[in-house]
């Protein structure tokens, strides 16, 4: 009976030292680094029609997050984001050569927001990374932010570095990767096929998936379908005050999706921001007049096709 107790107490020993380890690890380890990227020769050609797409696009994917207190795209703190993950600031993406991204190229640009990786190797594992968006709307967003939008103008205002927790840093080291390069130029999706078109809007473009599926931890950037609970929401997302306000089930689950909702009533939902019990969305959720009813409807007919997933949310 010694013998057992002995051998127990050896391996509860070992197995307290090495998830000791392991937490030092991740916690006092510099972040990942990795080689520099082959920075694409690319030049956008800037036109009034990529700066519009390219506006529209930032409205719902770039606007938000980079909104500073000066009126620019400063960068700011992400207040709701959950608090597990530790303080994160979005970066000054103005015009500023040195502060912001005034003196990135074209291929620069379209390498992070492809991949997540700066030229010099550093990794934003928070940053969204469009990998499978069509390159078209890609080159919209390189353009527009060259553009003369007053959002975009050069400020000097410099953010802190991230407060991270030892969560959030076991995710950069083991979880959160650079994404691949696309290995041939991706087109942009038929927009006559409305299933088509819907899955593009919805899981490349404005991807919607990221903040309706589970949580963020299981988020599958290049592989949307494979994101934990794919669309059925319970993401414990806050509002500013700190308040959880977590996503909801958009899968075709007639109980706790949107089964029953009509065309119709998610048109109204998701542009002008009213439920079909006339109740009001809250933040992090926003009315989207900027996708038009044709976008808004073929993301409702995708969203039909998913697998329906039981998950009431609160």
């Amino acid at each position: 009976m010694k013998k057992v107790l002995k051998v127990t107490a050896w391996i509860v020993g070992i197995a307290i030292v090495l998830i000791g380890s392991t937490a030092a690890y991740i916690n006092f380890a510099p972040a990942p680094t990795y080689d520099p990227p082959a920075i694409p020769d690319l030049k956008v050609e800037v036109t009034p029609e990529r700066i519009a797409q390219g506006a529209r696009l930032a409205s719902v994917l770039c606007v938000v997050c980079h909104a500073g207190k000066d009126g620019k795209l400063s960068g700011q703190e992400m207040l709701d984001l959950p608090k597990e993950f530790g303080k994160i600031y979005t970066f000054n993406i103005t015009q500023h050569p040195e502060k912001g991204i005034g003196k990135w190229t074209d291929g620069e640009l379209y390498t992070f927001l492809r991949t997540g990786l700066r030229k010099d190797g550093s990794f934003s594992g928070i940053m969204p990374k469009f990998a499978n968006m069509a390159e078209e709307d890609v080159y919209s967003i390189i353009a527009w932010l060259h553009s003369n939008e007053p959002k975009l103008q050069p400020s000097e205002k410099d953010n802190p570095t991230h407060d991270l927790t030892l969560l959030s840093k076991g995710l950069l080291k083991f979880m959160f990767k650079p994404l691949p390069m696309p290995a041939k130029p991706i087109p942009l999706p038929d927009t006559t096929n409305q299933i088509e078109w819907g899955r593009y809007l919805a899981n490349s473009s404005f991807s919607c998936f990221a903040c309706h599926s589970a949580d963020f931890k299981t988020t599958n950037d290049l592989e949307p379908e494979k994101s934990g609970g794919f669309y059925g929401g319970g993401n414990p997302m806050l509002d500013f005050n700190g308040n959880v306000i977590p996503s909801r089930n958009l899968t075709p689950d007639k109980e706790t999706g949107i089964g029953n909702w009509t065309e119709a009533q998610f048109v109204t939902t998701v542009r002008q921001g009213m439920r079909p019990d006339g109740t009001l969305l809250r933040y992090p959720m926003l009315p989207y007049g900027v996708l038009t009813e044709a976008e808004v409807k073929a993301i409702y007919g995708y969203l039909k096709t998913v697998p329906a997933i039981k998950n009431e949310v609160k």
